[in-house]
């Protein structure tokens, strides 16, 4: 079986397991996730006309044809292969849709957003979606300069601190300056070691009310490797599996649980 029909079967068996095992609102046991997501479907039915101005910055993108040559530092792209890759295509392939971006904003507004990190800007439609739930700043990390360069070109907002360089020491090196992180999103380099990596270097900054976002957490057997160690670590008392992404609760004193969600 060649690499490509393994991982289009680790997909398929992937989402068949997220199927199996997902619950809806009304199967949720924890009044506290219960709240939490009944809010979340509440809030994307009132967020359906917010952002719009986004939404034309992606359609920008989309109708952007640069070529654009992206360092790799990590598992690459399932189907852009070349390191000359155009910027529609990266967005069409490479960026979260919509949905998911307003859901990174809820669980950033959950937090007090004054300090918040995103690893792996990409073209920086998260970025954007992100920056208009903080309250403070937002420090966003991409390894690859074109990128670092085509996400400020279309909107660069005054809270947002864009940091170019590999995030193994640029990371470290922000964080030698705050204090906390009130809400982080990991959604770069895609390997196993990685995705651990940045984990455990951020969790030492989370207080009582921050929460994790990973991304892509079935995105390999590697991400589902990793998202399984980084759910089950001590710190961790609610994870929230909405396959497209995992959100991690650090909370004292509230029971550890794992809840398999639908959206």
């Amino acid at each position: 079986m060649t690499i490509d029909l393994l991982k289009q079967f680790h997909a398929f068996r992937a989402y068949f397991y997220y199927w199996l095992l997902q619950e809806d609102r009304h199967a949720v046991q924890s009044p506290l996730v219960f709240d939490i997501y009944d809010g979340l479907f509440k809030n994307s039915k009132l967020s359906v006309n917010n952002d719009l101005d986004l939404e034309i910055i992606r359609i920008k993108l989309l109708g952007d044809y640069q070529i654009l040559n992206i360092e790799d530092f990590g598992a690459g792209s399932k189907k852009l292969k070349s390191p000359k890759r155009i910027t529609s295509n990266i967005t069409r392939h490479s960026t979260t849709g919509r949905r998911f971006s307003q859901l990174y904003q809820y669980f950033c507004r959950m937090t007090p957003a004054r300090q918040v990190i995103e690893l792996g800007t990409c073209v920086g439609i998260n970025t954007l979606y992100l920056s208009r739930a903080v309250k403070g700043t937002l420090y966003t990390f991409e390894g690859s300069e074109a990128l670092y360069r085509k996400a400020q070109e279309y909107s660069k907002p005054a809270n947002i601190k864009y940091i170019y360089g590999n995030i193994k020491q640029t990371l470290p090196n922000l964080l030698q300056h705050i204090d906390q992180v009130d809400f982080a999103l990991i959604d770069a380099t895609h390997t196993y070691e990685a995705t651990l990596s940045y984990f455990e270097t951020i969790l030492p900054y989370i207080k009582s009310s921050g929460i994790l976002a990973v991304g892509d957490i079935h995105w390999s057997q590697e991400m589902e490797a990793a998202w399984k160690e980084i759910r089950n670590h001590p710190s961790v008392s609610i994870s929230m599996d909405f396959y497209e992404c995992g959100i991690l609760l650090i909370k004292e004193g509230v029971p550890k649980n794992h809840y398999v969600l639908r959206f």
